[in-house]
């Protein structure tokens, strides 16, 4: 599924955008924006500012109440937002499967350099535990 090289590290993050297409951009940009407060507090200033032109008696009503297409502009968003936050969801597990991987490659890797300078160490210590016991002897 994605580039592995052995002998250069590769940040997740950068093979993700190589295989980055407009929709997944256009996903990641809709769920940072409809998971922030800037989308909330804006989406309720329109709510607010819908029922104030669609109750004021001075002004021809384009909906008036019980709001019936605000609530269809309301479920439109909804239904349209739930799968592309899903979608950026997704692809954000997909990333952290691929970091988890390659943390577990390279502590594979530091694993198998630390058993080796253990090894290293016991010949040394081994080695100087020969000279001394020459010395001792001599």
């Amino acid at each position: 599924m994605f580039k592995k090289t052995a002998s250069k590290i590769i940040h997740p993050d950068e093979i993700f955008e190589e295989s980055q297409s407009f929709g997944i951009w256009l996903s990641d940009k809709v769920s940072d924006f409809g998971g922030s407060w800037r989308f909330i507090i804006s989406f309720m200033v329109f709510i607010i500012f819908w029922i104030i032109i669609n109750t004021i008696v001075y002004l021809k009503h384009f909906d008036p109440y019980p709001f019936i297409l605000l609530n269809l502009i309301l479920s439109t968003i909804a239904a349209l937002q739930a799968p592309v936050i899903m979608m950026s969801q997704n692809r954000q597990e997909q990333k952290d499967r691929l970091r988890a991987e390659m943390d577990y490659e390279i502590n594979i890797k530091a694993e198998k350099q630390i058993t080796e300078i253990n090894l290293k160490l016991d010949a040394l210590i081994e080695e100087i535990q020969n000279l001394k016991e020459k010395k001792c002897h001599e």
